[in-house]
């Protein structure tokens, strides 16, 4: 049941936007573009997290991007946090994101690879607003696989790493630990849930993980909320695209539309009951199942590499 409530933003309360980039020039740029299209952009307050090279062969990338995010102009206020060593992806967003939201209360989330829609900011705020006192949401997600039929908005299980917002009291239930999460899955036997009836490896995902395999952030974010019972808000129709697949990026050099959008540019969010959208989460089991099952696998390989080393 949809309920017609909206609320006016007050621009003196916009969540704070966190940026982590590391050695890719051109997607960075895209990135910051695409957010400076957005009419909030002048009113929000940007963190943008560089992390140090990993490797001599890094530096000159991370300098290119550290001097251009340093001309960048258009926000209200920007920051731009330095790392002096390396902290790698999955180090470096958690402690910035601990630190940035338990200061402002609130937070949107974005990586060096996904392009927004003009409306993303917006429908970001608002999803904040409305569900600020919903104890049973997690976070609000501006990115949705290219599904037809879904509805304007709707919530699944757990939660999501393509564009994200959240609070600092939902925050607080992250679990570092995935050893702790996988027993406790183990334990009330969702393996088969937490999968998507089998058609997604996040398991397997949280296993590697332990196993020193790959550092995955997300994966221990979407396992946290899950075990809580938690959900997130997904738009009908994307607000966010990720470019990490195309034929420039640095770690994913597979080249796939399965996970294109187009974004949506209309504004589309009314309260809904804080309630999983069963259809639409059978949407997104069929999704993956459709997907080419090889091409999945690859995907998954490539998605754990991305938290072992070169981006790390």
């Amino acid at each position: 049941m949809i309920q017609k409530q909206k609320y006016n933003l007050k621009m003196d309360n916009l969540a704070p936007i966190v940026l982590f980039v590391y050695n890719r020039l051109d997607h960075t740029k895209q990135t910051l573009e695409a957010l400076l299209a957005n009419k909030l952009a002048n009113q929000s307050e940007i963190f943008i997290y560089s992390d140090a090279a990993k490797s001599r062969n890094d530096e000159m990338k991370v300098s290119e991007v550290r001097e251009y995010i340093k001309k960048v102009s258009g926000f209200k206020k920007i920051t731009i946090i330095q790392r002096e060593r390396n902290f790698g992806l999955a180090s470096n967003i958690i402690d910035g994101v601990t630190k940035i939201v338990n200061e402002y209360n609130r937070i949107i989330v974005l990586e060096d690879d996904l392009i927004t829609s003009p409306c993303f900011l917006t429908f970001m705020n608002e999803g904040l607003e409305l569900y600020k006192d919903e104890p049973r949401v997690a976070s609000i997600h501006g990115y949705v696989y290219p599904i037809d039929g879904l509805p304007e908005t709707f919530f699944i299980k757990g939660s999501d790493c393509w564009g994200w917002a959240t609070w600092s009291d939902k925050w607080n239930i992250f679990e570092p630990d995935g050893r702790k999460l996988l027993d406790e899955v183990r334990r009330l036997k969702l393996e088969k849930e937490m999968d998507f009836n089998g058609s997604y490896r996040f398991v397997e995902m949280l296993k590697s993980q332990i196993l020193g395999k790959n550092d995955s952030w997300a994966i221990r974010w979407y396992a946290s909320a899950f075990l809580k019972d938690m959900l997130t808000l997904y738009p009908g129709k994307s607000y966010v695209q990720n470019i990490g697949f195309d034929s420039q990026a640095t770690h994913c050099k597979i080249k796939t539309n399965l996970f294109n959008t187009d974004l949506n540019k209309n504004l589309a969010i009314n309260k809904i009951d804080v309630k999983e959208d069963l259809v639409a989460r059978k949407k997104f089991e069929i999704f993956f199942k459709k997907a080419n099952p090889n091409f999945i696998s690859k995907v998954f390989l490539k998605i754990k590499k991305l938290f072992i080393g070169e981006r790390v």
